[in-house]
């Protein structure tokens, strides 16, 4: 099947200058994650903190756990979720859903499987600059069906967040970030814009695809791809004989000091203290820490 021609859009692509395979890891309470960003290689790719691709079967999960100073993006692949935090806010997302969570001064949440068989997603941590980092907790959720959609010359994307293809995400980025969900047909060849100065990454779910250069070599499901810093955009092609998935995220810069101690991110060593001291404590955001289970937190 040849090729479709695409008119050029992007002056100059952004060339790939890192890539990882995630490799499974326990995560969790018997949970398996692979990996991507926030591993020993690649600790913080500002202002992405964490990127897993998990996978969840009962009675295995992410039980009561808490966060503060960032926020979380959940997209299911397959199967559902139920969450539940301590100021009440329950709810399920299945396979296509979205949860934009903004964990601000502090949450304490549970996400456990909520159907039978495994279940897989994606979370992605995004962190918050200095001034939003104590702002109050927010959830931003939408349905698959009400992702906004576009699809041209063999190209379907899901604008998570920011614009592809003239259509664009209602999701509020405090972090200005966008995150889009491409399949390409065979022969399809894709332009995308990224904004200048944003870093980029590209991580693959399903197929294999060139990235970058048309004279690069494949890549398949389960790779990190760090797109260099120089350039207007990714310029993708799909040259197999299969169905090629992947994500798009970039985000502005925040360029601050960071200090991370598990599910806490601040500027300092001094406010990841007091954020420990405040969770032990139940104080400043964590008070209805104090008495609060999930009604899913395993025994």
């Amino acid at each position: 099947m040849p090729e479709k021609e695409v008119s050029s859009v992007l002056k100059k692509p952004r060339a790939v200058v890192r890539k990882f395979l995630a490799r499974p890891q326990h995560e969790g309470v018997g949970a398996i994650v692979r990996r991507s960003i926030g591993r020993f290689e690649l600790k913080y790719f500002d202002p992405f903190l964490v990127l897993d691709e998990f996978s969840v079967t009962a009675p295995a999960g992410f039980p009561d756990h808490p966060h503060r100073g960032f926020e979380t993006v959940t997209y299911m692949l397959q199967g559902a979720v139920t969450h539940e935090d301590f100021e009440g806010h329950k709810g399920t997302i299945g396979a296509g859903d979205l949860q934009w969570m903004t964990a601000g001064r502090g949450i304490l949440h549970s996400e456990m499987p909520a159907a039978q068989g495994t279940q897989k997603g994606l979370q992605l941590w995004i962190n918050l600059s200095s001034k939003h980092k104590m702002i109050d907790p927010k959830y931003q959720e939408l349905l698959s069906k009400d992702i906004a959609e576009a699809s041209k010359d063999g190209i379907k994307v899901r604008v998570i967040a920011g614009e592809a293809l003239g259509t664009k995400s209602p999701i509020y980025t405090r972090t200005p970030t966008m995150y889009l969900d491409f399949t390409l047909k065979q022969g399809a060849h894709l332009q995308q814009p990224i904004p200048t100065s944003w870093n980029a990454f590209v991580y693959v779910l399903e197929g294999e695809g060139i990235f970058g250069s048309s004279k690069s070599l494949p890549v398949t499901a389960h790779h990190l791809l760090l797109l260099g810093i120089s350039g207007d955009g990714l310029e993708t092609w799909n040259k197999s004989s299969k169905t090629l998935r992947f994500i798009l995220v970039g985000g502005e810069p925040l360029g601050e000091p960071i200090t991370q101690f598990g599910p806490f991110v601040m500027n300092t060593q001094e406010e990841i203290d007091q954020t420990i001291d405040d969770f032990e404590n139940c104080v400043n955001g964590f008070e209805k820490a104090r008495h609060w289970r999930s009604g899913d937190l395993l025994d």
